[in-house]
């Protein structure tokens, strides 16, 4: 580029350079002309340099700014996007809660006569008895629960939506007479598919993708009789055992309002607990049917992985195989559990999905009265039960050995490694990527905010954390290391190797001390708000019967007295490091809150375990007199 004085300007990397060539300045240098010519030329170059300097740091301020402008911009328009999502949401739960009241004010002044408070007493048996007798009508029964649904509903916002197709369904429900659930009310979890309804799994980016047809489990109730009336709340994202998310928002306990109903699966625990439905669906990958049966005072069963369909169950993301999920139901008593896992198990969904295994509910297992031997513990080893989580176990062990059942001490193996080798690792293999991909594009819950926070951290500094807390926190050590992930795909397919060799060695201690079935403790009373997702090791209690694929279940025993408060003060914990007294504070102030006791069966033992939550319900019964 020409200049004024015959200098030339090279613009190289966005830095503008003069330089003045020597051989176009044609002066001897003795002269004193030439000397005063070359320096108005010096002063000439460093006055544009200094201009230039300035266009170039105007330049930038100004790029600078504009950037920051439609960074701004940016955000600002995914926050509108994101409360307008969240705001359709609430707007069709609300229009959807209000065509229902509106259904069911014109239902109770045309039928004034309706027998309501009869029905809520009945068991899931003896409601299917007199529907399918015709001595009670699907409809009474239907306007029956859907009125209580709503009632509980306003008092513990266990509800995301309800089914409206519902009231279609029952009018043509005598079709389906012959159905095991004919006229049944059934409540479902969130994340089922449910024809032009939304399985957010609690997350924005889920929303307005509402599901394309009806999940097998879904198909096969309809088939069966039963109505799916209403969607119940879930956590954010699915893998936390709280009941809160962003867009419903928190569900609370039905015998405490300032206690967390659990989860995943707590909006079914809230609303079957609080006695607005008589069966539900949940979802279990770590406890997420169990928790919430326990702290809200009902029972639950995990099924063996694979009984039943996982098509139309929606995770937050698909492709971690070493923790599996399980569908299974939601009830008041365990012969309700059994009549649903006895209509889910039919050919009807062995034909909608070949890929589960076609075994019929065992009837004669479940109704077996031969004596068992029975394994038992009191505490996994990890996470030290809390003194009301002991004395169910105590109590229980009592009941059934004056039954004429064996108890035999039990111990599960290498828990300290498997809980983070295996627990930790399986579900957040890829260092909690996937999870945090689902959670963009909205904000993050509290209930979840502690949980995730150290998944955001680079794979350096959770080696350092892991590092630097190995003197001082063993399970906060090897936490961090186990949140870094498997690192590559042969370490994941050791991984997957080793969690095989896991269930069988635990299958072959099983056989070794010659027990049938396992009872242990369930994790607690219900907790505190906001402590779900800081005392994660004591997921340890439930999650290890996901890993290892074996059905359990979970069966209220009890409630929590003044005597286990006080013991509480005196809580210490197997490590005494910071989640032992967070898991203190947690459960802290539980008095009259349910408890619970955990059984537990080997794969495809399905019915065993029920038998064994069955006797035990009995037992309790009986002792109460």
């Amino acid at each position: 580029m020409a200049t004024e004085a015959g200098a030339t300007c090279d613009v190289t990397a966005g830095l503008v350079i003069w330089s003045v060539p020597v051989h176009e300045v044609d002066v001897p240098r003795s002269s004193p002309t030439n000397r005063t010519t070359t320096m108005e030329q010096v002063n000439l170059f460093l006055r544009r340099a200094e201009m230039d300097s300035r266009t170039a740091a105007l330049l930038t301020a100004a790029a600078c700014g504009a950037g920051a402008v439609v960074l701004l911009l940016r955000n600002m328009s995914r926050h509108r996007r994101t409360k307008d999502k969240i705001q359709r949401a609430s707007d069709r739960r609300t229009e959807g809660l209000q065509r229902a009241e509106q259904a069911v004010l014109r239902y109770r002044q045309s039928h004034p006569t309706t027998n309501s408070a009869l029905i809520l007493t009945l068991s899931l048996s003896e409601l299917t008895k007199q529907l399918q007798e015709g001595s009670l009508s699907p409809e009474d029964v239907f306007y029956t629960y859907m009125e209580k649904t709503l009632d509980v509903h306003k008092q513990l916002n266990c509800c995301t939506g309800i089914l409206l197709e519902s009231f279609d369904q029952l009018k043509t429900i005598d079709s389906n007479k012959k159905g095991l659930l004919y006229g049944v009310p059934v409540s479902i979890k969130e994340n089922f598919e449910y024809k032009n309804q939304d399985c957010s799994c609690g997350v924005i980016i889920n929303l307005d993708q509402p599901a394309n047809n009806d999940g097998v489990l879904v198909e096969v109730l309809k088939r069966q009789g039963a109505i799916p009336f209403v969607k119940t709340n879930l956590p954010q994202g699915l893998l936390n055992y709280d009941c809160s998310n962003p867009i419903y928002g928190q569900t609370v306990n039905p015998h405490n309002l300032q206690k967390t109903s659990g989860g995943s699966s707590g909006g079914e625990g809230a609303l079957i607990g609080g006695g607005g439905s008589p069966l539900g669906l949940g979802s279990d990958i770590g406890g997420s049917i169990r928790i919430p049966a326990s702290f809200c005072g009902i029972c639950g069963l995990k099924p063996t992985s694979g009984r039943l369909s996982s098509k139309g169950l929606r995770p937050i993301f698909r492709g971690q195989k070493s923790v599996s999920s399980s569908a299974g139901p939601m009830a008041k008593d365990v012969d309700s559990l059994a009549l649903c896992m006895q209509a889910l198990l039919c050919d009807h969904m062995f034909s909608l999905d070949p890929t589960v295994p076609p075994i019929p509910f065992n009837v004669e297992m479940y109704q077996s009265t031969k004596p068992l031997r029975i394994g038992y513990f009191e505490s996994d080893g990890y996470m030290q039960a809390s003194p009301s989580m002991t004395r169910a176990i105590r109590e229980v062990k009592a009941l059934l050995e004056q039954a004429g059942h064996t108890l035999v001490p039990y111990s599960p193996l290498k828990i300290d490694h498997v809980v983070t080798e295996m627990l930790i690792k399986g579900v957040m293999a890829d260092g909690g990527t996937s999870l945090l991909q689902k959670l963009e594009g909205g904000p993050l819950d509290p209930c979840l905010r502690s949980q995730v926070f150290p998944y955001y951290f680079p794979k350096w500094l959770k080696r350092t954390l892991s590092f630097l807390l190995k003197p001082l926190s063993t399970r906060g050590s090897a936490t961090f290391r186990a949140l870094c992930g498997v690192g590559s795909i042969p370490e994941l397919w050791k991984q997957h190797a080793a969690v095989e060799d896991y269930i069988h060695e635990t299958i072959g201690d099983w056989r070794r001390c010659n027990i049938d079935v396992l009872l242990c403790p369930m994790i607690g009373p219900a907790y505190n708000f906001l402590y779900c997702g800081r005392v994660t090791p004591a997921l340890s209690y439930t999650m290890l019967y996901n890993l290892l694929t074996f059905p359990a279940g979970v069966v209220p025993v009890s409630t929590v007295t003044a005597e286990d408060e006080e013991e509480l003060k005196h809580y210490k914990g197997n490590y005494q490091d910071y989640w032992d007294k967070l898991f203190k504070k947690a459960v802290s102030g539980g008095e009259g809150l349910p408890v619970a006791v955990q059984c537990v069966a080997l794969p495809w033992q399905d019915e065993l375990c029920l038998r064994l939550m069955k006797e035990v319900e009995q037992l309790v019964k009986q002792s109460r007199g």
